[in-house]
């Protein structure tokens, strides 16, 4: 047995142990020890082929990482699934930006020829967030990775459209849908971001209609669509406008009338309290347009210019030139009562940053109303738990004020709808919301879906609760009659430490792996979970994360003091335990102890039982401060004190014992430097501390 080191090297470890692990087989439950029997499955969100790992994803999976270990090593046969998702609109924007350096668009080419390019740089790229999540220590079983665009996976879609599609829950039609004019598609709501932006509010008079005088003053951020407006809308309980409701106004610069209507859901303290109701271009009023059976004029295409309906001056005009023209016009008739500055966040496309549309279009659409309703059940009757427990509320509100979700995308890249002569492909969510079952085998009856469907926790961040979360449980309930997973838990969101989001684009986003360079994934894994703390958003720092090198390198010291003293005992001629099943609670009650040993282990016991409570409440953070105070306090600052003034055979078997019991608490935390020390042990039960009993 060799000497540890003087100080802990990640670098020099952590890549060799993790090709250990790997070469092992132990990743994968078919491998491991008899022992582990009662299946515990987890299926990773799975990361675009596009993306880089970021720093929600560091948190997410590390959180997984420490519930996966543990129960591994609590004897379960452990399935942590990996894989990709094909990322239909990210992946093709990044195939088009190439083509553009090269002079091309994706219709030089045609349709065949850019999907083969897309699937060459996958190969080429689509592997490299994988790589990433092995370099933070993630033990998923890489032998099972899937894949959205996986022969088998496109066959479940397939299966699943056409499911839909002849109970007639999926149909065709012309709504108002979020549109990119750039990419020339329709877009999801999460394929949406906001961005800040200063502008004005346009305060507009719309004229009663019989009188030259009398006006309702409308507020608006878009003046341009006020040429489709089709009603003004108030609350019915507003003192200001309740008597004018069933009244009607002249649209400005057109010969319009249009009705002023009550809806309740007016804020009668934005703005004027008066809403313009542009059916065509506002999902919002689209909605509104259909309670009151109101027209919906469309004034903007799908190219983001004016139509022929906003009228012959405007027709054709690029949005920004229609807008300064509007208010010219506006300003020369004597309607525009006032313009006040006014910052408000603006819908643009997550790939091209162009501003989001509200346009109608013939596109598909999946019929919501009856699996809301399943997907209601499955939480209010506890067959899926959301944990935190107040994100449920917000889980039901969304499903009960649900719309029917547009599933069809005007891009080449993913899976086609499966009828002859539509060219269109199926929202990257639509397959995504396959994955619990579908990367188990489904619709075949595999043995993996036999033994590890439903999966027993799903863990994401808030933003795609209702987006995935939602769409994974009505999918099962629909395909299996079974809920895909037991537990749904949302972790926080890691903000800057200033409390902002994180944003790539504005230099405030945090690289993982430059943390795991500079000091270490354990470190890094003990910096995320440590702030995991009654699922508060976590502002970030590095101070955590530099702590977690410390806490690693006390982890070392420590163990080589310990080895030492073993070392030292044999040497002496002093009897030791040859293996680990000595070392036991049954094995110290023969033992002469001091009060400091008969203390160190009541605090180890007491230490096991919380962290084993916060860990199955999935408290993170409590489990990893109580460990941390245990190790460091209790057993280094007093026991290894104390020990040196008692260099007895009992104390020294005490001392190995709390080693071991605490390496394998640290374990699930700090997967590198505990492997690391536990190869060095006099003392090993298993090759490796991973399958070591918990």
């Amino acid at each position: 047995m060799k000497q540890l080191a003087k100080t802990y090297n990640p670098k020099e470890n952590e890549s060799k142990i993790y090709r250990q692990w790997e070469k092992s087989g132990f990743f994968n439950p078919d491998k491991l020890p008899a022992r582990h029997k009662e299946p515990y499955s987890v299926i990773i969100a799975p990361p675009n082929i596009t993306g880089e790992l970021h720093i929600g994803h560091a948190l997410e999976n590390t959180l997984l990482d420490i519930l996966i270990r543990q129960k591994r090593m609590a004897g379960y046969k452990v399935l942590w699934l990996p894989g990709t998702d094909h990322a239909g609109i990210a992946a093709q924007n990044v195939v088009e930006k190439e083509l553009k350096k090269e002079g091309l668009t994706r219709h030089d080419l045609g349709r065949e020829k850019l999907i083969k390019r897309i699937m060459q740089w996958r190969e080429k790229y689509g592997h490299l967030i994988l790589d990433q999540l092995k370099k933070m220590g993630f033990s998923c079983d890489w032998s099972r990775t899937a894949y959205t665009m996986n022969k088998d996976y496109q066959e479940a879609v397939k299966k699943v459209f056409l499911h839909y599609y002849e109970k007639g829950w999926i149909y065709q039609g012309k709504r108002v849908i979020n549109w990119c004019p750039r990419c020339q598609t329709s877009l999801s709501d999460l394929e949406l971001e906001y961005k800040e932006k200063k502008s004005h509010l346009w305060h507009i008079k719309y004229l009663l209609v019989g009188t030259r005088t009398k006006f309702i003053t409308v507020a608006t951020t878009r003046p341009e669509t006020m040429l489709g407006d089709t009603a003004v809308a108030v609350h019915p309980k507003d003192k200001r406008y309740k008597k004018l409701i069933g009244k009607s106004v002249l649209l400005p610069l057109t010969e319009r009338e249009i009705p002023i209507i009550g809806k309740e859901s007016i804020d009668p303290e934005f703005g004027t309290g008066a809403l313009k109701v542009t059916p065509a271009h506002s999902l919002i009023d689209a909605e509104i347009g259909e309670r009151h059976n109101l027209p919906a004029i469309q004034v903007i295409s799908d190219k983001g210019t004016m139509t022929k309906q906003a009228g012959r001056e405007f027709a054709s005009l690029a949005i920004s030139d229609a807008r300064k023209k509007v208010v010219q016009e506006l300003k020369k008739q004597g309607l525009l009562e006032k313009i006040e500055d006014y910052t408000h966040q603006v819908p643009v496309c997550y790939r091209c940053n162009s501003i989001i549309e509200n346009i109608p279009s013939q596109q598909w659409f999946l019929k919501m109303d009856q699996l809301a309703q399943m997907a209601i059940k499955a939480v209010k009757s506890g067959q899926t738990k959301i944990l935190p427990k107040r994100w449920e509320k917000v889980y039901f509100d969304w499903l009960d004020n649900i719309r029917d979700w547009c599933v069809s995308r005007q891009i080449w890249w993913g899976p086609k709808i499966p009828i002859d002569g539509i060219d269109d492909t199926l929202d990257t969510w639509f397959s995504s919301a396959l994955w619990p079952f579908a990367t188990l085998g489904w619709p075949k009856k595999t043995k993996d879906l036999k033994e590890f469907y439903p999966t027993d926790l799903i863990t994401s961040a808030r933003d795609i609760l209702h987006f995935w979360i939602t769409r994974m449980i009505f999918s099962g309930l629909e395909f299996t009659e079974k809920t895909p997973f037991k537990t749904a838990y949302i972790h926080a969101t890691v903000l800057t430490k200033e409390g902002q989001r994180m944003s790539k684009s504005l230099g405030t986003g945090i690289d993982p792996l430059e943390l795991v360079k500079k000091y270490g994934a354990d470190a890094t894994r003990f910096g995320l979970a440590y702030q995991s703390l009654d699922n508060q958003d976590i502002k970030f720092t590095e101070d955590n994360i530099l702590a977690g090198k410390k806490f690693a390198n006390k982890i070392w010291n420590a163990s080589r003091f310990v080895i030492s003293q073993t070392k030292k005992s044999h040497s002496e001629g002093a009897k030791r335990p040859k293996n680990l099943k000595m070392l036991n609670k049954r094995s110290f009650a023969s033992l002469k102890m001091t009060m400091a040993d008969k203390a160190i282990l009541k605090q180890l016991e007491t230490t096991k039982k919380e962290i084993d409570k916060d860990l199955e409440s999935f408290k993170f953070g409590y489990a990893l401060h109580t460990l941390y105070d245990f190790f460091w306090h209790n057993f280094c600052d007093v026991y290894l004190e104390k020990s040196k003034k008692q260099e007895t055979s009992e104390t020294k078997q005490v001392l190995v014992y709390v080693l071991v019991e605490s390496l394998k608490m640290i374990h699930p935390f700090m997967p590198f430097v505990s492997e690391a020390i536990y190869q060095e042990l006099p003392f090993k039960k298993e090759k490796f501390l991973m399958i070591e009993n918990w």
